[in-house]
């Protein structure tokens, strides 16, 4: 079963899928699930959860080579495995909490920069309070995203850069959780992916010593050792990934170059302004003479050059709106 397809479905957008007809009970028990997940994910907003909305442009293969790019959408289908999991996280760490054992916790602490997300909120006229608060940082997040849905995914990714990133950490039973303030759960871990995830396999053999009746697999030494090994490696992942999504777009829009786009500003600083073209969804720098541009303006840019290797994508700008 393919997440668009049981999405649309879902969402009343196209009929059952074919593979949810072919095994009987199937579509009550995806409608239940459904139901369950929008229960749980209303329960976290009220909670103060946040809810981004990231870009994140996948590449379509036709064969060996890159046919086209397209953006990935957040749909209920996403949302029913994303709120399971969660909720597994959850109820693992609780589990390994009741039987006093240290585990490898997953957190995003409470923002330090939360100053300066209040001064972000106060550029659009949101006044936020002076201590970190999720729920009213997500009402400003919704107001966003109800009025200029274009330009949120670029201020998500501004305030998600601003929150830190999160971290592995041991936690001893007993001790106050750190939580999670993206997901507003202060239990949390990564135990439902150890086929992908050094952390969740660890958990998992965490896990199974307690119902064995056996030592811990791992010392506390260990485990801190692993927290701060897992952090840096997933950093280093995210990394490569974004180098590999920048070095598809390139070698998509190579044979393009000299076509004018629709684009969005969505980047400004010191080092110089970025936009994203809306088709193919990439995202490249702006080069050239550049008048003062805000974040969100609309323009249309001239594709002047394209590097693989090193993921790079120059427009020059052609007309602002």
């Amino acid at each position: 079963m393919a997440y668009d397809a049981i999405a649309e479905w879902l969402e009343g957008r196209a009929p059952v899928p074919d593979a949810v007809h072919a095994v009987a009970g199937l579509e009550a028990q995806l409608r239940m699930q459904d139901h369950l997940a929008q229960l749980l994910r209303s329960q976290r907003q009220a909670q103060g959860a946040l809810e981004f909305e990231s870009f994140q442009p996948r590449a379509v293969f036709d064969g060996s080579r890159i046919a086209d790019i397209r953006l990935q959408e957040h749909n209920r289908a996403r949302q029913l495995i994303e709120e399971f999991m969660i909720a597994t996280n959850g109820c693992t760490a609780r589990f390994l909490a009741a039987h006093g054992g240290a585990s490898l916790r997953r957190v995003v602490r409470s923002p330090e920069r939360w100053a300066r997300i209040v001064q972000v909120a106060h550029g659009y006229g949101v006044e936020l309070p002076a201590q970190p608060d999720g729920s009213k940082l997500e009402g400003f997040l919704a107001r966003q995203r109800r009025l200029s849905p274009v330009s949120f995914p670029d201020l998500s990714l501004e305030i998600i850069k601003l929150m830190g990133s999160g971290e592995y950490v041991v936690e001893r039973a007993g001790e106050q959780a750190i939580g999670h303030f993206g997901l507003a759960v202060q239990d949390y871990m990564h135990s439902t992916a150890p086929n992908r995830r050094f952390p969740d396999l660890v958990t998992q053999r965490l896990v199974k010593a307690v119902m064995a009746g056996s030592p811990p697999p791992y010392s506390l030494a260990e485990l801190a050792e692993l927290a701060v090994h897992c952090t840096g490696q997933e950093d280093a992942v995210r990394k490569v990934e974004r180098q590999m999504r920048k070095s598809e777009a390139a070698l998509l829009l190579h044979d393009a170059i000299g076509q004018h786009f629709r684009a969005i500003v969505s980047g400004v600083n010191a080092h110089g302004v970025w936009v994203k073209i809306f088709t193919p969804p990439a995202e490249g720098r702006l080069v050239g003479e550049i008048p003062e541009l805000r974040l969100g303006q609309l323009l249309q840019v001239q594709l002047i050059s394209t590097s693989v290797e090193r993921g790079f994508i120059d427009f020059s700008l052609q007309r602002s709106q």
